[in-house]
């Protein structure tokens, strides 16, 4: 028993506390250790980059962003040859009764629009996450009938379709790049409705 504690507690000191190993790369020397993927990248790259003799531009790491750009400020980014600004937009209308989408261009022109409703769904079923999802699907498909590719998403309620219409669109074959909430929150404003009585 005490061997197989002995076995396991080295065990977990070698997983804990990794050695640290020396890594040599061709044209470095081998008491450098490089503790980083980007260093070794980089300690590779210099001598083929003296060999060849040509200066040829860095590429910058700080200039790439995961986030979208500032309006109004350039970016490098492009989706399908296109800028961010004139990447069409679904709008998600999210309520608890029913769920509306409809595909603008980046002009605001309108290509594609299905809500729960024209999918088919009545009464209480339309504020069901499948039908969403189903509404969804249906203006992905009419929206890639007229060249859409690449979408930002607006989502605007609370409603419980929110989700699903975002995955339908997803499933209908749209490359969703931006998801943004534009639901209204109020500062104080009109005074709510009484309470339900259950």
């Amino acid at each position: 028993m005490q061997v197989v504690r002995n076995a396991g507690s080295w065990l977990l000191r070698l997983w804990v506390w990794p050695p640290t190993t020396r890594v040599a790369v061709a044209g470095v020397p081998a008491p450098t250790i490089h503790t980083s993927a980007q260093q070794m990248q980089d300690a590779a790259v210099k001598p083929e980059v003296e060999k060849a003799k040509a200066p040829a531009p860095a590429p910058n790491p700080s200039s790439f962003s995961i986030y979208p750009p500032i309006p109004g400020q350039e970016s490098s980014l492009r989706w399908a040859g296109k800028k961010f600004e004139e990447i069409p937009i679904a709008h998600i209308k999210a309520s608890y009764n029913n769920t509306q989408i409809q595909v603008v261009s980046a002009a605001h022109q309108p290509l594609a629009r299905a809500s729960c409703g024209t999918e088919g769904f009545q009464n209480a079923k339309k504020g069901t996450g499948i039908a969403a999802q189903t509404a969804g699907i249906a203006a992905a498909v009419k929206a890639t009938g007229k060249g859409v590719t690449h979408v930002r998403v607006v989502v605007k309620g609370l409603g419980p379709g929110r989700l699903s219409a975002i995955k339908g669109l997803t499933m209908g074959g749209l490359e969703v790049i931006s998801i943004t909430d534009n639901t209204p929150i109020p500062h104080n404003g009109c005074r709510p409705r009484k309470a339900r009585r259950l």
